[in-house]
């Protein structure tokens, strides 16, 4: 009776006639996790900041509303308190938006920085690989006598 052949050899000598170097594969990895960690960095900064530039936002609105509720004794006090608020708040939301539109600006500059370097980094990393490959593949080629 003929003997099943034993594939796990078999798929373990077809591997190890086709080497892989995982050192490319650990560093491609190491480095993308790299770049998340840098990437995550910018935008946990850029909430913050919002979120601080938010909450200030808040209280001046707060303080404002609370001068233009206070009583008045003439309906033309009301009104100018009216219009001092629309005016103030206007005033605010035009500095606050201004203060978005900066963290805004940092993070497209930081996030380009970022890729930029890591799209440097990519590049050197793949000339290696091939200039690496091609001199496994000429040395292969000369130990088996093909010129």
């Amino acid at each position: 009776m003929a003997k099943a052949p034993d594939m796990n050899t078999m798929m373990k000598d077809m591997m190890g006639a086709f080497p892989v170097d995982t050192k490319s594969m650990e560093g491609a990895f190491k480095n993308q996790a790299a770049l998340s960690e840098k990437l995550s960095g910018v935008a946990l900064s850029a909430a913050e900041k919002s979120a601080e530039i938010s909450s200030a936002w808040t209280k001046t609105t707060l303080a404002k509303m609370a001068d233009m509720s206070k009583a008045q004794t003439e309906p033309a006090d009301f009104a100018k308190a009216m219009s001092d608020f629309a005016s103030a708040n206007a005033e605010v939301a035009a500095e606050n938006m201004a203060a978005f539109a900066e963290v805004a600006k940092k993070v497209q500059m930081e996030t380009v920085e970022l890729m930029m370097s890591a799209g440097r980094d990519i590049q050197e990393d793949a000339s290696k690989a091939v200039k690496k490959a091609t001199d496994d593949m000429g040395a292969a080629a000369k130990k088996a006598g093909v010129k």
